[in-house]
């Protein structure tokens, strides 16, 4: 996954550089397997292959080379601004971090009501297929409308320049 990521940033071809990233995306789902996260896998293999073949479809609808960048006053003040954003929301993080629970540490605070009498409430042995299906049918049902309608959308988006 490292040399994949560290290519994707050094490749002079955009087509090289999408798919060194899908390496990347598809090294995290072995890892999520290696981790015993079969769920976030299969996931993981849906989001990728998706996102891979809308950046191939991209980029070979468009240039496959780099454009060379002007150093100008504009492009100086949009890195600075990039900088800016990013020391702010890395500041937060810290805040962020500073308030978590120390690690192992286990606090029910929002979850106990869903641990609680899980299975006598739902009828599912598995806890996290009780709470998705149960307590978050409606959750669920909304993500998988917005990844379904933005997947139409994208490829919506690129039949309509492929008919012209």
């Amino acid at each position: 996954m490292i040399i994949g990521a560290i290519y994707a940033l050094h490749a002079k071809d955009l087509l090289s550089a999408v798919i060194a990233m899908g390496i990347v995306g598809y090294g995290l789902v072995i890892c999520f397997l290696l981790l015993k996260a079969p769920d976030l896998a299969i996931v993981q293999i849906v989001v990728e292959t998706i996102t891979l073949v809308i950046m191939v479809a991209v980029v070979l609808d468009s240039t496959r080379k780099e454009v060379e960048i002007k150093l100008d006053r504009r492009t100086i003040i949009n890195i600075l601004t990039g900088f800016v954003v990013f020391a702010g929301l890395f500041y937060f993080f810290i805040l962020a971090i500073q308030n978590l629970d120390p690690l192992g540490a286990h606090s029910l605070r929002m979850s106990e009501a869903y641990v609680e009498g899980a299975v006598e409430k739902t009828g599912s042995v598995n806890l996290v297929t009780g709470v998705l299906f149960d307590f978050r049918a409606y959750d669920t049902l909304g993500e998988a409308v917005i990844l379904y309608t933005a997947a139409l959308g994208v490829l919506t988006l690129l039949r309509i320049k492929g008919k012209k």
